[in-house]
Formats: structure tokens, sequence, C-alpha cells
């Protein structure tokens, strides 16, 4: 009960933009047609002002009263939700009920409050927000579920209501069923767990993963929830093997709403596998008995490393063959999501040092992957959205700046100096050698050389190909929104790593466990049962201790 009070104070920024959510709502229904162009410009002012928030509720003193595993991952990765929201708020901005409202401007039906959808749009926008952020703040398996699907669910709408063409639709039924089977996989794995464990609290399921480690080793009913829940969240960070509704979907859906799951689901599902494989001495802490001495802890149990070197590997490989083959400009940055995440899952094999890394990998994704989907959803071609790769042919004759945003993106998802992706996967990549894996690297760094042949080709064929007959048809949308978004997003790729140390130490708090909780054990107890006490003890450890 203790915890309560800093918890809900954590959860602040969470119910203003709950609020904020619930008024966008009400604001989509008004008859007036300013009142309905506000909702972007709300939207952005409700993040700013959680964002504003976030450094003032989120303390280390409070984020350890609220027994978190991770006390301080918040801190980071709250402001980075916020943050890139503001610019996914910007692409979307003028795309959703556009056609709707055009009609209605110039007189050709009569406004109807049940035909638009950009009030909704903009709620489910925040509350799959809050989902994620709500991740950060888990204290149990239950508190996750509910997070992940507050994630989840909102998106399958915005796949739908999100634009007004057929594969809309189409797209959101795919995501919703493929969905439905995650979760399925990642309940039955809590349900192992629990079973395993007999909490659902996760410092419970912690102390008692470490006494069965300590003892005979994590029995196999744990190991077997807690792969099934590994690969139940492979859905949401698009990793094999619950990639394959990647394509489909990010090509079917609005190019807005590509941007967004491109992004957040990723994010929390990042989140909870660090969260649960924290419970499994994943940070490679040590433990400290009742008489302050520190006990070694093995880390990962070998089945769940094999599990998840298996997932990098396919998912690098897997995602860089096949946007080789991709004509679709958004096919193959589906693709490319599936491929970051296989590098991003290094950092879960990299313990401590992991977190820090596959939180600022996350900054430059976000910041990277937004600059390229906003200059998509910046062009158009007689109405339609532009997505093959001869759309874009010459684009610096009419649009040189949408032009060289997407040349710069893609040189930052390749992992080319001076751009902001370079200095994310030199960070990954020594995480990784810190953790000896030196064959992930090895596999790491060919699958971005194969990567650079699609890169360079979503880089040259706007800057250098000939304008082909398509790509002369192509226009900016009418918002400008989207635009401002490229051009920032694209800028900070360039300048970002000015500033990348800082950043850096910013990305680092989120190892730091400040938690040092003792067993104390009566006199007279046997060896094993002190070794089982030492080894239930909670995890601690600094940010400076590396596995």
């Amino acid at each position: 009960m203790d915890s309560i009070g800093p918890r809900l104070t954590l959860l602040a920024p969470e119910i203003l933009l709950f609020a904020a959510a619930v008024v966008a709502a009400v604001l989509g229904l008004s008859r007036r047609h300013a009142v309905r162009a506000f909702l972007p410009i709300f939207t952005c002012l409700a993040l700013i002002a959680a964002l504003v928030m976030m450094p003032l509720t989120w303390t280390e003193p409070r984020a350890v009263e609220a027994q978190l595993v991770l006390p301080m991952l918040g801190a980071f990765i709250k402001p980075l939700l916020a943050g890139v929201g503001i610019l996914l708020v910007l692409v979307s901005a003028g795309s959703v009920d556009r056609g709707y409202e055009a009609a209605v401007a110039r007189g050709r039906t009569i406004f109807d409050p049940q035909r638009v959808v950009a009030g909704e749009f903009h709620a489910f926008f925040l509350f799959s927000l809050i989902g994620a952020m709500l991740l950060c703040s888990a204290t149990d398996l239950i508190w996750i579920f509910l997070a992940v699907e507050l994630v989840s669910l909102p998106t399958y709408i915005m796949v739908a209501v999100g634009g007004s063409s057929r594969r809309s639709g189409e797209a959101a039924i795919k995501y919703f069923f493929l969905g439905a089977l995650s979760t399925a996989v990642f309940l039955y794995g809590f349900a192992l767990i629990y079973g395993s464990t007999g909490s659902l609290e996760l410092q419970g399921i912690q102390t008692a993963l470490a006494a069965q480690a300590a003892g005979s080793g994590i029995d196999a009913m744990a190991l077997a929830g807690l792969i099934l829940a590994v690969l139940g969240f492979c859905f949401k960070i698009t990793a094999v093997p619950m990639h394959f509704y990647a394509p489909d979907v990010y090509e079917g859906a609005p190019t807005h709403v590509t941007a967004f799951l491109a992004f957040v689901p990723k994010v929390a599902g990042f989140v909870v596998l660090a969260v649960l494989l924290a419970c499994v001495g994943w940070t490679g802490h040590s433990l400290v008995d009742g008489d302050g001495v520190r006990v070694p802890y093995a880390g990962l149990p070998t089945p769940l490393t094999a599990v998840l070197w298996m997932v990098a590997v396919l998912t690098m490989t897997l995602g860089n063959v096949a946007a080789l083959l991709q004509s679709s400009v958004k096919r193959m940055l589906a693709y490319s999501s599936i491929a970051h995440s296989g590098y991003l899952v290094i950092g879960l094999l990299s313990g401590g040092v992991g977190i820090e890394a596959i939180s600022f990998y996350l900054l430059t994704y976000g910041v990277m992957t937004t600059a390229s989907f906003a200059a998509l959803a910046a062009l158009e071609r007689r109405g339609e959205e532009v997505n093959e790769m001869n759309d874009l042919a010459g684009l610096r004759q009419k649009q040189p700046v949408m032009a060289w945003m997407l040349a710069v993106s893609a040189a930052s998802l390749v992992g080319l100096p001076p751009f902001l992706g370079f200095f994310g996967k030199v960070y990954l990549f020594v995480a990784a050698f810190e953790a000896d894996q030196f064959a992930l690297v090895v596999i790491a760094v060919i699958n971005s050389a194969i990567s650079a042949l699609y890169y360079l080709r979503l880089a040259t064929v706007p800057l250098v190909a000939p304008p082909s007959a398509r790509s002369e048809e192509v226009t900016l949308v009418p918002s400008r929104w989207p635009w401002v978004a490229a051009v920032v997003a694209g800028v900070g790729t360039v300048l970002l790593p000015g500033f990348v140390n800082a950043l850096v130490e910013s990305a680092e708090v989120t190892s730091r466990d400040i938690t040092t909780v003792t067993t104390k054990l009566p006199a007279g107890a046997s060896s094993a049962d002190q070794a089982k006490a030492s080894a239930a003890a909670s995890l601690s450890s600094t940010a400076s201790e590396r596995p």
C-alpha cells in the first residue's frame, strides 16, 4: 500500500493525456470546422504539457518507492514517446477526414458528426501512447497485459479509420487477428510463469526465479512461460516468428498510421521484454545476502538465451534480404523495421548495458523512421499516397526538400557517419562486445552492409534518377504539417549527433537500479537455506556495473 502514492505521482502525465483524449473525442464532434481543425494542435499541446510534467514527477525516490523492477526506465522512455509522438501528430495532420472535410467545405454535402473520425483518431492516438507509457510503471503481469492491450487495440482502429481506401480495412483485419494470436501466446506464457512462481507481482517473480536459479535451476514451466511470452511480444516488435503481418499492414495502412505503427508498438514491446528479462537476471546484477556479501548471478538461462539469439539473427537477416526485393517503399520500410528489431534484440542479450543501448537506439530509430514516413506522407500523386519507388524518381526537381529528407533518413537508417543512426548502431554493437556477443555483432555488421543496397536506392532514386511519367505528377499534400515533421526529423538526424554525449548519458539512466533489499536468516539456518535466501534477494547495482 505504501507504493500507491508514489505510483500515482508517476502516472500524472498519463492521467493528463487521458483527460486530453476524452476532450479530443468531444472536439471532433463539433460542427465548427475551426474546432475540428484545431485537434492536431490540441493533441500536440497535451503531449508538450505531459512532456514538461515527466521530469517533475519521475524521480529516483518515487520510482524506488513504487517498487519497480527497473526504476528509472520511464525517466527516458516516456519523454521519448511524447517527443516523437508530437512529430507523429504533425505527420497525421490534415490526413484524417481529408476528403469529407473538403466536400463539406465546398458545399457538396452537409456536415454529419457521425461521419467524421478525426476526434476518435486523435483520442486513440493518445490512448495508445498512454499504454506504452504505462508499461514503464508496470509492477505485475496483469498491469502489463492491460497496458499492452491499451497500446494495441487503438492501433487496430487507427489503421481502419485513418484512411479511406479499401486496403486500410483489409490491413486492419489482418492486424487485429494476428494481434489476437500474439496476445494468446504471451498470456499462456504468463499463466505458466504464475504457475511456476506463484506470483503475479514482478518483484515476487524476480525473487522466486532467483531462488530457483540458486537451487536446481529455473524449472521447465517457468522457462516455457518466459519463452512463450518473448515469442508473443515478438509481434509488437515485428520480430521473427511474429513478423509476417508487417509488410501487408504497413502497406495497407495510411502512411501517417504506418509511421505510428513503426515506432510506438515497437517501443512498448521492448519495454515489456526488458522488464520481463530483468526478472530473470537479464541486467547482470549481483545479489546481496543478509550479511552484505555479493553473490554472482549467472544471468539468463541457456534456453532463453538461445531463443533470443535465433530471433535476433533470423529477424535481421530476413528483414534485410526481403527488403531488397521490394518495389513498394512502404513494404521496403516494413522489412527495414523488422531488421531494426533484430538489431535491438542484440541489446536484450547484452545485459545491463543493453538497456542503455536499446533506449538510445530507439531514440535514433524514432527520429530516422519518422523522417522517412513523414516525407512520404507529405507527397501525393493524383490525390493518392506515394508508394512505388518509381513515384520518387527525380523528385529533386519538383520537391527538392522532401527528396533530401528521404536521402538523409535513408543514410541514417543504414548507419552511415556522421548521421544519427551511425551512433545508435555503434553504441549497440559496443554493448554487445562488452557482453561477449562477438558472433552477433559480426552478423549485424554483415546485415548492415546488405541493408545499404536498398537504403542507398531510397536515397539515390529521388536525387539522381531521371524523372518518370509517374513522378512528374507527384505534388505536396494540402496540409503543410507532414512537410514540417519531415524537415524537423530529417534535420534532427544531422544535428542530434552534435549532442550525442548528452543523449547517451540520458539513456544510461534507464539501467540504474538503486534498490537494495537484503535477506536476514534466523540463526542456525542451513547452508542450503542461506544460499536460496541470498539468491532470492533483490537485485542491486548501479549504472556502472556491467555484465
